[in-house]
């Protein structure tokens, strides 16, 4: 087959990366990189650290509203659709390039498979969840990360193409465990353009969301409750939040907390593996942290991955420094038969599914 693939942002590329590998045995593969993410450390080191073939088009395509972003890499999808006549378009998870690809391909009667489908916030406030369920809705195959994401599929009336394989993101992380480096090895960038090793012991942080840094005070919130913990932490910066991160250090100061520029793949699976505890806003850290065994809590208003809100291993906290610190406090135990995102070879399910069904 002859299978166009659209990715655009930070977890489309480490799931293309895992997927690519396999589905290019018995297939042809068009990658098409919409720039969707287009800083160099949220991009080009993904690449080239996870020798994910280079897109045959880069449409760089960032910047703006939701809707002028949308728009722009419809009319750019369309083209390429047009010019390469795919046997069908693969997506990956709930960004713009997401649903811009399903839009464009629906229109020319492209069949559309849908990776990570079925995940459900029940709340259409939030875009990723409008891209989500438009995408599902327009889809020929649904794959599914967990036994949660097939049910909500079935209830919308789509299952007879839902198919529970397990989560791309698990494949990717024991793939490449072995390659991260070792801790000891790794040397961060601090925001003035210093280098800083990484303590023997220490947390780690993300936080992006626009909920958590449109204003100053909830990542002050979030900030305090880490620099206040026994052992440093690693956080490295997003260029969305760089400006106000800065700002927040120099009126605070916060010496417990390691500020950086943004890290590849390998180094981050590295540090959420190696951290004593991880405090996040994204999807997929949570579930690195859950992988990996290491305590997390996640700063958002709903639950994006059930799976891991067990056994204290992952919990739901405000911008708030007291609730971050009284969640962190909570005991933790890992059940290592519990495995809620699969054996580590959906890829593969996926590619003899994909084979099956055209």
């Amino acid at each position: 087959m002859k299978i166009l693939t659209v990715i655009g942002a930070r977890p489309q590329f480490i799931k293309a990366a895992a997927l690519s590998r396999v589905l290019r045995r018995d297939n042809e593969e068009i990658l098409v990189h919409t720039g969707q993410h287009y800083d160099a450390n949220m991009s080009d080191i993904f690449f080239d650290e996870l020798e994910i073939p280079r897109p045959d088009h880069n449409l760089g395509i960032s910047g703006g509203s939701h809707g002028s972003m949308t728009g722009r890499m419809i009319i750019a999808l369309e083209e390429i659709l047009l010019a390469e006549k795919p046997d069908a378009l693969l997506l990956f998870g709930d960004t713009n390039s997401t649903i811009s690809g399903a839009i464009a391909a629906s229109k020319l009667h492209v069949p559309i498979i849908h990776v990570e489908a079925g995940v459900r916030l029940g709340t259409l406030e939030n875009p990723e969840e409008v891209n989500r369920v438009v995408t599902d809705r327009l889809s020929a195959l649904h794959f599914c990360c967990t036994e949660s994401s097939v049910e909500f599929l079935k209830k919308e009336g789509l299952s007879s193409t839902a198919h529970l394989v397990g989560d791309p993101m698990y494949d990717a992380f024991l793939f490449y465990r072995s390659r991260a480096p070792k801790i000891s090895d790794i040397r961060l960038t601090s925001l003035d353009g210093g280098t800083v090793c990484v303590p023997e012991k220490y947390n780690y942080i993300t936080c992006h969301r626009q909920e958590n840094t449109q204003s100053p005070d909830a990542l002050f919130e979030i900030l305090s409750a880490v620099n206040s913990l026994s052992v440093p932490a690693v956080y490295p910066v997003h260029p969305r939040n760089r400006a106000m991160a800065l700002s927040l250090c120099e009126q605070h100061g916060f010496e417990n907390i390691i500020f950086c520029n943004p890290v590849g793949y390998l180094e981050s699976i590295a540090l959420v593996s190696s951290a004593c505890q991880v405090v996040t806003d994204s999807g997929g850290v949570q579930r690195e942290a859950f992988f990996a065994g290491v305590q997390c809590v996640t700063v958002l208003d709903f639950v994006c991955w059930p799976e891991t809100m067990v056994d204290g291993r992952n919990q739901l906290v405000r911008p708030d420094k007291a609730d971050i610190l009284e969640k962190l406090r909570a005991p933790m135990t890992v059940d290592e038969s519990y495995k809620p995102f699969g054996d580590g070879h959906s890829c593969e399910k996926i590619c003899e599914i994909i084979a099956q069904t055209f």
